[in-house]
């Protein structure tokens, strides 16, 4: 298990956390669990509810809406925020191609970060509308 030192730099590389300050960033990893999942596992399922999101620290997932791949994820990505944020069903279903190593933050601890660390909210919004974006390239563009 890597030390709190170790958790608290690994945290500061992800790109969602980038701003944190130490403060912060001790508030993060004290709301996250770490967890490795193995090759293969699927994360999240599309239409499925959720109730955490996953920031990717190492290893590559797919993402697949409709059983068509519609991204690749990778470290520092984050997974599942839009259900946690508005309480609906999964929009696609994720599935990791290499083992990953994952922060895991439920439902009340994203809520309560949100709350208490605002660089985390503005990166988070920050990072939808970049996804819509996005989005709207690939049907509009």
């Amino acid at each position: 298990m890597a030390s709190r030192r170790d958790r608290l730099d690994q945290l500061a590389r992800v790109p969602l956390f980038s701003s944190c300050s130490q403060r912060e960033l001790a508030r993060i990893d004290r709301a996250a669990d770490e967890i490795t999942v193995e090759a293969g596992r699927t994360l999240v399922e599309q239409g499925r509810a959720g109730h955490e999101c996953y920031v990717i620290v190492s290893g590559h997932a797919e993402v697949s809406r409709d059983a068509h791949t519609i991204a690749v994820l990778g470290a520092g990505d984050t997974i599942g925020e839009l259900a946690v944020l508005d309480g609906g069903p999964r929009t696609a279903t994720v599935t990791a191609t290499t083992e990953l190593d994952l922060l895991v933050l439920r439902q009340r601890e994203f809520t309560g970060l949100l709350t208490e660390v605002p660089t985390l909210s503005h990166k988070i919004l920050v990072n939808l509308a970049r996804r819509v974006r996005e989005l709207d390239e690939r049907v509009y563009g």
